[in-house]
């Protein structure tokens, strides 16, 4: 029964939980046993919660006092390590912070906990969430539960394996590039992007603000588009659970969509590409008029980012580490070392690549009025090994690790909603995953259209020899 428990949807088990079927306690303890299990090969999970049985009692007791029954009561999830958690340590994968134990929660975890979630722990970030990888001088790499020589993707990565590996029934990360939609590719998850604002940043460390609150946003990863639709739903401040029900699936015949496998910067892989063809195929066998067409400015997008948001990630991480630069990680040093010998951009620089940003959003959401939903890879690549290639050969192409991804960093510097399906595999049986773009607070839509992806493509798949 425990196993049985643990691949549960979060859905399900908040509706067994509210018919008295199953107890909050078990629910818990069957996950903490997963997890005692599989995080000692997958290391996903980087601090425990102490008090998570306690909890699972407090809400038993609830249930059985009949008293008003939260969203979310004893739902197991977990917490990416850059968000802060009262009396948990949060450490963001730096020596610097290692020791940090935040007072309060940050509003998201609140949210969570108010709808009456159990937080089992931490997961595991790159260092100061700068890298698609979660591998940190802190607590060393997670390990993909579909291959364990292979990362999990990042900022997110401990997010997507612990929900992977059915260790958690979800999990809140944050996205700056693609940071929740690249590690739910990876590892076969569903990871959703809202539009900036829709979720409170505040507790997030690196903070949420200046550039990066053009472009940032908090979202959960789940193992199915009605986990992730519903945990949104608390996160957005909706405390109402609707599940299936709120998509509105029925509501997308006739509308237009476009799908493209070329940004013009990073061709795909063949496996991509075919994953993206069978969603666009799935929305048009739903009703949708669907278009080979790709959105305007999508190609800007890398570029437009570093202008962005590169000089504010040198700031912090230079303030950061000011004065103790030798405790910095790869990750951190490697930008240390390029903020010393580049030049600073002026504010005119910035304010510059700011309008040419603007200019290109006004196009796009024009574009969108007649086109408002959008299937795209999230990458060029699927899941890389931990020591993987910095540069990749695509057909003719040659391009860098960070631009293998700018199909996921558009939704970033455009602010459109977007979520990552699970759509196919590889030849060598890792998760491919196509993301659904809308536009800006559109969430309902994107929601709803990923959703058919997911019935068409069967959705979430265990990963193999998971001792579940």
């Amino acid at each position: 029964m425990s196993e049985e428990l643990t691949k549960l949807s979060a859905a399900k088990l908040a509706a067994m939980i509210r018919a008295r079927e199953v107890s909050p306690v078990e629910v818990v303890e069957a996950h903490l046993r997963l997890m005692e299990s599989l995080n000692p090969r997958l290391n996903a999970v980087v601090t425990h919660a102490s008090n998570a049985i306690d909890l699972a009692r407090e809400a038993e007791a609830a249930v059985m006092r009949g008293e008003g029954v939260g969203a979310l009561l004893g739902v197991p999830l977990t917490v990416k390590d850059t968000i802060e958690t009262r009396g948990m340590r949060t450490a963001c994968g730096s020596k610097l912070r290692a020791g940090h134990v935040p007072r309060a929660d940050a509003p998201a975890v609140a949210r969570l906990r108010a709808a009456g979630a159990i937080i089992l722990g931490k997961t595991n970030t790159s260092e100061l969430a700068l890298e698609y990888n979660a591998d940190n001088p802190v607590f060393g790499r997670t390990n993909n539960p579909h291959d364990e020589t292979r990362t999990p993707g990042g900022s997110s990565g401990g997010c997507a394996a612990a929900v992977a590996a059915c260790m958690t029934a979800g999990s809140l990360g944050s996205d700056l590039s693609g940071s929740i939609r690249v590690p739910a590719h990876f590892c076969g998850v569903v990871g959703f992007r809202p539009t900036a604002g829709r979720v409170p940043s505040a507790g997030h460390f690196p903070p949420v603000t200046g550039p990066y609150s053009l472009g940032a946003s908090l979202g959960p990863l789940a193992r199915s588009v009605e986990d992730a639709a519903a945990l949104y739903e608390v996160l957005a401040g909706r405390m109402a659970f609707e599940g299936a029900g709120g998509l509105r699936v029925e509501e997308l015949r006739g509308l237009r969509a476009a799908f493209f496998t070329d940004d013009g910067v990073a061709p795909v892989t063949d496996e991509t590409r075919e994953a993206v063809v069978r969603a666009a195929e799935a929305l048009k066998d739903a009703g949708l008029i669907v278009v080979n067409e790709r959105p305007p400015g999508f190609e800007s997008a890398t570029d437009i980012w570093l202008s962005l948001f590169s000089r504010e990630t040198q700031r912090i991480v230079c303030s950061v580490y000011k004065g103790r630069e030798e405790e910095a990680g790869r990750a951190a040093r490697l930008i240390i070392e390029s903020a010393a010998c580049s030049a600073r951009p002026t504010l005119d620089d910035f304010l510059n690549a700011w309008g040419e940003r603007d200019r290109l959003r006004a196009a796009l959401l024009e574009w969108m009025e007649e086109t408002p939903l959008v299937v795209a890879p999230v990458g060029a690549v699927a899941g890389l090994t931990h020591e993987g290639p910095r540069h990749f050969v695509v057909g003719e192409k040659q391009f860098g690790l960070f631009r293998a991804f700018g199909y996921a960093q558009a939704a970033n510097v455009f602010d459109l909603p977007a979520v990552c399906v699970p759509a196919g595999r590889t030849g060598e049986g890792l998760p491919v995953g196509v993301q659904i773009v809308g536009r800006p607070f559109e969430e309902a839509r994107v929601l709803a259209a990923a959703r058919v992806v997911e019935r068409a493509s069967g959705g979430w798949q265990p990963p193999p020899d998971s001792n579940q």
